[in-house]
């Protein structure tokens, strides 16, 4: 499909009168050092209904929250709610005004409880202490409304899932009863049940009269969930389509890339070499028995199952994050056994994480410091100086490369968008030895364009006679980029299925508890 993009004025791309909008963004430019974030974007979004924002990684989309939030301080325009016009300094002033951001990478506190999380700033007291029946009682008519009643209220917040965190997130936004809620990616961690139960939320907080802006690189969600849709891209707004009507899958991301993608997938069938990796009988934390399989040179290895079902879990045994109880783990012809992930990473196997705030990057550090932490022995002066010109020279090199979208090496990376982030870790282990690439949730949270980059650069890989794992709750995904999919189920590998049998449908039926 071919479409021509036309010049549109800011007033002729937002569609619907300004009369009928609950939330009306006008004319907001965000400027930082070397970059426009935002650039004179205009929308409006209506009382009860779900507006879903579109664009590439880097399109503007989290800066917005953040104006919106008051994280951001805007260099020109202003957010207008219900007629009246605001300016927001900070957050507190956002929340005042009934503006709840649910982000993709939570904001909850891990070493407090479930239900402190929930009630913070809003704790009740008794005689001056915390009146913690109160607290709890409250925490499970919450807890309820969210489906987890399994969820102690005492509970520490660092031993949740991700998905079960992320649903703590959003019971705190309705607690405090927000008129705009926005919710960045709030399904890239749930399981299917969670994402009925999101759902049935969002849906209620559109009968309520609310308004729901909702962030997703799922195109079914955006089909099935949303009343309006803007788009952007480059920081620009693009167009709003004030209903559904009309709009479909292919002009909706070409509006987002501004060109045609046929197939984001590009799947390129290679064969397979010798046996790169060769797990036996392994047991250890979150697998119910023992699991064997094989990786081979030239391929891509998917690995599927429900949140719990033990994906992560086994490939952390293997590549030395966790020990192992029992088994063997050959590597490369030679057993190995990985005390640690530097082991691991020094006999060449890498692991991507699914966590990557927590786990895969440095915030506060730049892009070049992330990208060349593990390689910097690489780039020794006199055997023991930092060589920061040669590091300097592999950052620009991998930024050219894998197309990293950043204003320069010394940028902190924590200003990049999750695709970016997640194309600095990948080049982080593309500067090491690696043979063998295992790969969490590589696209959880990344734009359809960052999407087909990365799946291009794990062929690449493959191609070259690396190997790749790939681990997903991405059914399309996993069925349509791997070779070999190994489907997990509570903590068993339950079987390991050919691409040309790969389904969705065989998988999920394979995953789901018997």
């Amino acid at each position: 499909m071919s479409l021509a993009f036309e010049e549109v004025s800011a007033a002729d791309a937002v569609q619907g009168s300004a009369s009928d909008a609950f939330l009306r963004v006008e004319n907001i430019t965000v400027e930082f050092p070397g970059v426009r974030a935002l650039d004179g974007v205009s929308f409006n979004a209506r009382a009860g209904e779900v507006h879903a924002l579109m664009g590439e990684n880097g399109a503007g989309k989290s800066t917005l929250l953040k104006v919106l939030s008051g994280v951001n301080r805007v260099s020109s325009g202003a957010v207008w709610l219900d007629g009246q016009r605001h300016v927001f300094s900070n957050a507190r002033e956002a929340l005042a005004q009934g503006i709840a951001i649910i982000y993709q990478e939570l904001t909850l506190s891990p070493n407090l409880s479930v239900a402190e999380n929930l009630l913070l700033g809003q704790l009740p007291e008794r005689n001056g202490l915390l009146d913690r029946k109160r607290l709890y009682s409250r925490a499970r008519e919450v807890l309820a409304d969210l489906g987890e009643t399994e969820v102690h209220p005492a509970t520490k917040v660092r031993d949740l899932s991700i998905g079960q965190q992320q649903m703590i997130e959003i019971g705190r936004a309705l607690l405090r009863d927000a008129r705009v809620i926005a919710f960045d990616e709030p399904t890239s961690s749930l399981s299917i049940q969670e994402i009925r139960q999101l759902k049935r939320i969002v849906k209620r907080l559109r009968d309520e009269g609310r308004v729901v802006l909702y962030v997703t690189h799922r195109m079914e969600e955006v089909f099935e969930m949303c009343d309006a849709v803007t788009v952007f891209r480059d920081g620009c707004h693009i167009r709003t389509h004030d209903d559904m009507q009309g709009l479909d899958h292919d002009m909706l991301v070409s509006e987002m890339v501004g060109r045609d993608i046929e197939d984001v997938y590009g799947y390129r069938s290679r064969d397979a070499g010798e046996v790169l990796l060769s797990v036996g009988n392994i047991e250890g934390r979150g697998l119910a028995a023992p699991v064997s399989f094989d990786v081979h040179r030239g391929e891509v290895f998917g690995l599927f199952g429900l949140v719990g079902a033990g994906r992560s879990e086994l490939m952390r045994l293997v590549c030395g994050v966790e020990t192992p109880k029992s088994g063997q783990v050959h590597f490369q012809g030679r057993e190995q056994r990985f005390a640690t992930p530097r082991d691991a990473i020094r006999a060449g196997l890498a692991m991507c994480p699914e966590d990557r705030k927590s786990q895969g990057i440095f915030p506060v550090a730049s892009v070049s410091d992330n990208l060349n932490i593990s390689c910097r022995r690489f780039f020794k002066r006199f055997g023991w100086m930092r060589h920061t010109r040669r590091e300097l020279d592999n950052t620009q090199q991998y930024i050219r490369q894998l197309s990293i979208k950043t204003p320069g090496p010394r940028t902190p990376i924590a200003t990049l968008s999750g695709g970016n982030q997640q194309k600095v870790i990948l080049a982080r282990w593309l500067s090491e030895q690696i043979e063998l690439f295992v790969m969490d949730e590589p696209t959880r949270g990344i734009d359809v364009g960052a999407r087909r980059d990365i799946y291009t650069l794990l062929y690449d890989l493959a191609e070259d006679g690396k190997g790749v794992v790939v681990i997903s709750s991405d059914l399309a995904e996993i069925s349509a980029i791997c070779d070999r999919v190994g489907v997990m189920r509570d903590g068993e590998l339950v079987e390991i299925v050919p691409r040309d049998e790969a389904t969705p449908e065989r998988l999920l039926s394979l995953a789901l508890p018997s």
